[in-house]
């Protein structure tokens, strides 16, 4: 299907990324529905997919600026240790933004 960001990331596609948003809203929802957090935890899920993916490709970019494969050599054909965590630093960082801005539902945080 059609590319996402090819030049950054040439194997992510709309239908992946935008697969990942909706399965982010449908955790959500089942969430909401179980907790009583509300539309907001639908958006908030969302949200953090969005970071996540974010993170992905930040450090995709970074990696292309730098000229290389991998981040490290400690797993070999995984791109490095950093590639197995990008998407959870984008989103970490996209729940503190959240909880500092008051705006994640309550009894999430």
């Amino acid at each position: 299907g059609p590319k996402f960001w090819p030049k950054v990331s040439p194997k992510k596609t709309w239908s992946g990324t935008s697969a990942g948003w909706a399965a982010a809203a449908i955790v959500g929802g089942v969430f909401a529905l179980s907790s009583g957090g509300g539309v907001a935890l639908v958006l908030v899920s969302v949200l953090i997919s969005m970071a996540s993916q974010a993170g992905d490709i930040a450090e995709s970019a970074l990696k292309r600026a730098m000229d290389v494969k991998d981040s490290s050599a400690l797993i070999p054909g995984h791109g490095g240790v950093f590639d197995r965590f990008d998407g959870m630093l984008g989103a970490s960082a996209m729940v503190i933004i959240l909880m500092l801005l008051g705006a994640l539902p309550n009894g999430v945080a």
